[in-house]
């Protein structure tokens, strides 16, 4: 089959053997989306080679259209057996760690992983299921009531998902971003947006931000925006160290936490019925044949969700 991978430092479209299921599900890929990690991961982030790509949805033996969750545990660790694999200390994660991934014509993972996509959901939208999981991933590390007053940091696809999952809830949500366009995005879903060089940071009104930014210089803003005693919602990671100015988050008992994966089904459900926009999010499709320059396009400036179809 064919397969985009990383290896010896080369990005290649490679013929590769399809994978033996051994007691896993096989999925036939119909369509997968690059990711922000893909183009780290090819620039050598995390030291990850195989086949890249988390983002899919695809057909299994049944003809069930699935999305698969990411992260396969051990099956056997107190982790594993509470039912939350996302931190096993043995798991392989899709395109990731450990495991090929999603931008080829097959892949495999534990049956467990896999959720039924609603007729409602279209392949270009279920897509976006990870990345949404990820963004409603947020609601399990902080709590957002009504009277909550959030702010997102980050324009790029991610930040437009954690505004409009964060909107979901009720609360007041400011997007903060670079590109005018892109915050017309979520204008449209009704958040409210700022430029991020007209942010006043003398404000400091916020109770809860979610820096989504992909830049180390978004931790400093959060920390601008910030009131004391609000949270920092972590969803950025970089190659390499991040400076932090600590004497702030002690002074002001700022309280930060991570958040990466999130549950699929929530997703499944927001864009089942409508709630959140992803059509707009999509910039291109390409065929895997052409995975290489799909990848480059997608690292370029202003450029949203690319898609790859085997």
């Amino acid at each position: 089959m064919k397969a985009l991978r990383y290896e010896h430092e080369q990005l290649h479209l490679a013929d590769v053997a399809q994978p033996s299921a051994n007691g896993e599900a096989l999925v036939r890929v119909t369509l997968s989306g690059i990711c922000n990690t893909d183009l780290e991961i090819a620039r050598g982030y995390a030291g990850f080679e195989g086949t890249l790509g988390h983002e899919f949805v695809g057909v299994i033996e049944s003809g069930a259209r699935v999305v698969g969750e990411i992260n396969a545990g051990c099956g056997a660790c107190p982790v594993c057996i509470s039912g939350d694999s996302r931190h096993c200390a043995n798991r392989t994660v899709l395109g990731i760690l450990g495991r090929d991934g999603a931008h080829a014509d097959f892949l495999k993972l534990p049956i467990a992983n896999l959720l039924p996509v609603p007729d409602e959901i279209s392949d270009a939208h279920a897509v976006f299921t990870e990345p949404l999981a990820a963004a409603c991933g947020i609601l399990e590390r902080a709590s957002i009531q009504q009277d909550t007053r959030v702010a997102v940091i980050g324009d790029g696809k991610l930040g437009l998902l954690c505004a409009q999952v964060m909107a979901t809830t009720g609360a007041s949500v400011t997007l903060v971003g670079k590109h005018r366009t892109k915050l017309q995005l979520a204008e449209r879903r009704g958040v409210e947006t700022t430029l991020a060089d007209r942010a006043k940071p003398s404000a400091r009104r916020f109770d809860v931000v979610v820096e989504a930014s992909g830049s180390p210089t978004g931790f400093d803003l959060a920390l601008d925006l910030l009131r004391p005693r609000g949270v920092l919602v972590m969803k950025s990671t970089f190659q390499g160290t991040t400076p932090v100015n600590a004497a702030r988050i002690v002074v002001d008992e700022i309280s930060v936490v991570g958040s990466r994966c999130g549950r699929f089904a929530p997703a499944l459900e927001l864009l089942r019925t409508g709630k959140v926009d992803v059509e707009n999010l999509i910039s291109e499709e390409f065929p895997l044949a052409n995975g290489v320059r799909a990848m480059a396009r997608a690292a370029e400036p202003g450029v949203m969700k690319v898609l790859l179809r085997p």
